[in-house]
């Protein structure tokens, strides 16, 4: 389908877009307005929050940030809004106390090391460490996702690193093809430059995203399709590796009914 009608324009946040119009194997189609995916949502201007939770029904957020981040950004806007509810669901592994946690160490694309940062690691393989490093966050994120009684959005930072796992095990879990799971997530590369752009910005992220080319920040489909192909060889795919960290044929289920039409 035409990607365009799944972008969702807003002034504070540049990645954000509905997970709705995808084909399953079995002939169904994702709905619109079930689950949403974006970047960070620290700028959202009031307008933007009265779309997302007045038009869209947004009801529950799945914030996938370290604890770091989130100290070191302050409370998002939408933490103000009654009708919300944010999950915290760090996908990141994380130590000691986040106050003492310097923000080059917690981004998602570092490999750490005790409290020194080493190589960078390939986005396939850091995709399958955060699986091995923080599954009860990934179950935990799928299950809000799939009981909650409104639209509910998945956002990390950038909205493609963290985002894009939680995602693909989403949208495996209820049938999308692997060429579609591949698609969405390199969506984001035709808003990487203004996603980049606003990172940038905060001191958070600034340090680190200017200490790599441009390029390194791309949603290139092969980084997807070596994730999917690592998760494939080291557990069998990544429903084996959900069923084989307490995920049920019932939250299958939930999580079918929630987002299937």
């Amino acid at each position: 389908m035409n990607s365009d009608v799944r972008w969702i324009d807003l002034v504070g946040a540049v990645n954000v877009r509905d997970l709705g119009g995808l084909p399953t194997h079995d002939g169904a189609t994702t709905a619109f307005g079930r689950i949403l995916r974006a970047d960070n949502l620290q700028d959202l201007t009031d307008d933007d929050i009265s779309h997302l939770v007045g038009t869209l029904g947004l009801r529950d957020v799945v914030d996938l940030r370290s604890g770091a981040e989130i100290m070191l950004e302050g409370p998002g806007p939408l933490t103000r809004i009654p009708d919300v509810t944010i999950h915290h669901f760090s996908m990141l592994a994380e130590a000691g106390n986040d106050a003492g946690v310097d923000s080059e160490v917690v981004l998602p694309w570092a490999q750490q090391d005790g409290d020194q940062r080493s190589a960078w690691l390939p986005p396939g393989e850091f995709y399958l460490l955060t699986l091995k490093e923080r599954p009860e966050s990934v179950l935990g994120a799928l299950r809000v996702m799939a009981s909650s009684d409104g639209a509910a959005l998945a956002h990390c930072a950038a909205g493609k690193d963290r985002t894009g796992v939680l995602v693909a095990l989403t949208l495996t879990a209820v049938g999308v093809p692997r060429d579609a799971i591949v698609e969405d997530y390199a969506l984001t590369n035709t808003r990487i430059e203004k996603i980049i752009e606003r990172l940038r910005s905060t001191p958070t992220y600034a340090d680190d995203l200017d200490s790599r080319p441009m390029t390194s920040h791309f949603a290139l489909p092969e980084a997807m399709d070596s994730f999917l192909d690592l998760a494939e060889k080291e557990f069998g795919g990544l429903m084996d590796w959900l069923e084989g960290h307490g995920w049920t044929a019932e939250d299958t289920d939930a999580l079918r009914a929630r987002l299937l039409t």
